[in-house]
């Protein structure tokens, strides 16, 4: 019998701003807030077989050698209630880059439809009460970042709930097949005086 686990793709958002958006969602009374890194999802949560996560990483490690830096701006909450009981950051700057790359990630040996059209953003509130969901959407109204996506990373949901990093894929990278071997100098020709 396999065994399988959970496993996501995404772009975290760098220190300080991704430690203060995590902390204002716990803040909002959102539990998982604390087992969630603060991200823009590039594969959303997707259970694959443990034999499917070696090419996976190798295609990761692809999708990422041909990926160039983009500028990131958050600005700003909006919401996708009352479709999903989600508040959000939204994405000023990065989202044609985001899009492009969560097809190429999404395009490989675990490709998966999603359940509703991709729509770049970082969650701040999930699944809690509405006066909680009205409260983050108004709270971050003013909230700003900015910084470059320089890679992604996988993640492994353990089962305590917790996303956890697997491995950092930078972008214009790609891992040495072979460890990197320094040619050996020729010999030097000598001759006796």
């Amino acid at each position: 019998m396999e065994t399988t686990t959970t496993i996501g793709v995404s772009i975290a958002v760098p220190e300080p701003y991704g430690r203060l958006l995590q902390e204002r969602r716990a803040g909002f009374g959102d539990p998982a807030a604390y087992g969630i890194p603060t991200h823009v999802t590039l594969l959303p949560p997707t259970e694959v077989g443990c034999t499917e996560l070696p090419p996976l990483r190798r295609h990761l490690a692809q999708v990422a050698a041909e990926g160039r830096s983009f500028p990131m701006r958050l600005r700003g909450t909006d919401t996708f209630r009352p479709l999903s009981p989600v508040v959000y950051v939204r994405l000023a700057e990065g989202a044609g880059g985001c899009a492009e790359l969560q097809e190429k990630v999404r395009s490989g040996p675990v490709a998966r439809e999603l359940q509703f059209p991709y729509h770049p953003h970082v969650t701040v509130a999930h699944g809690i009460a509405e006066a909680a969901m009205d409260r983050a959407q108004r709270e971050l109204a003013d909230f700003t970042a900015d910084w470059t996506a320089t890679g992604f990373a996988l993640y492994e949901q353990g089962g305590d709930g917790v996303w956890r990093k697997m491995r950092e894929y930078p972008f214009g990278k790609e891992p040495p097949a072979v460890p990197h071997q320094h040619p050996t100098p020729a010999p030097r020709e000598t001759t006796l005086h």
